[in-house]
């Protein structure tokens, strides 16, 4: 006898007949899920923000940038590193890397939408397809930061940043970097290697035997919130 639950069958879970907006079980705890994740990201900005306004910002006079360890940090004078643009003369680029970085990851949320309605006409290969690019996106998306870090870290040759020293400005700008941009990481790392689970089970055809591909649409909801957390990130650090 097969172990395989239904979809039908999860629905009858809920032991009243029809499941609470048309939800399964699964997609219901994924929602409190992201629900308790977006109070977690919230107390983090909040207190981010808070701090970021006790502080007064630095200030760019007759064209040129004067660094305070006092004050807080302008991001277009932090964040203006574009990989290898310098062997062209080119060695500022204010928030233009950070934002290619906001695209790739917007656009591997188009993606994911993409595999999600791909999953619903039960077309296999669209599904595959859309999968593996929402992966690429990912990844590439980690590697940025992973070069934004570096960046910032390393910084102008004055002594970078860390969670002690901070060239910018006030050591908190860059623990509240490195603890909030981590934090989210961690969660698009942890997207990517659910999304390649997901991947590798549509490519052997595991959802096509079950008959739905709902567990396509549970991941999705993941991926777009960790996409709409980044709106909030980039918003609140490379643009306030």
């Amino acid at each position: 006898m097969s172990s395989t639950v239904t979809l039908e069958e999860e629905k009858d879970l809920w032991g009243g007949g029809v499941a609470p907006m048309k939800a399964s079980y699964g997609k219901l705890m994924m929602w409190f899920f992201l629900l308790s994740d977006a109070f977690t990201f919230s107390g983090l900005l909040a207190a981010y923000g808070f701090v970021r306004f006790k502080h007064t910002p630095n200030e760019i006079v007759n064209g040129e940038y004067f660094a305070s360890i006092d004050k807080w940090p302008l991001p277009d004078q932090v964040f203006n590193a574009f990989p290898f643009m310098h062997e062209f003369g080119i060695h500022a680029a204010p928030l233009v890397f950070v934002g290619i970085m906001t695209f790739i990851l917007i656009l591997s949320s188009v993606t994911m939408v993409l595999a999600v309605e791909a999953g619903q006409r039960m077309d296999k290969k669209a599904v595959e397809k859309w999968m593996l690019l929402t992966v690429i996106g990912g990844a590439i998306f980690l590697a940025c930061q992973a070069w934004e870090w570096i960046h910032f870290i390393h910084g102008t040759g004055e002594g970078g940043a860390n969670l002690v020293l901070n060239e910018y400005g006030p050591p908190a700008f860059a623990d509240f970097f490195f603890f909030i941009t981590g934090f989210h990481g961690t969660h698009v790392l942890s997207g990517v290697i659910l999304n390649l689970i997901i991947f590798y089970n549509v490519a052997t055809g595991m959802y096509q035997r079950r008959g739905h591909y709902e567990m396509v649409e549970k991941v999705g909801l993941y991926w777009h919130f960790v996409d709409l957390v980044w709106v909030f990130v980039f918003t609140f650090f490379y643009l306030v």
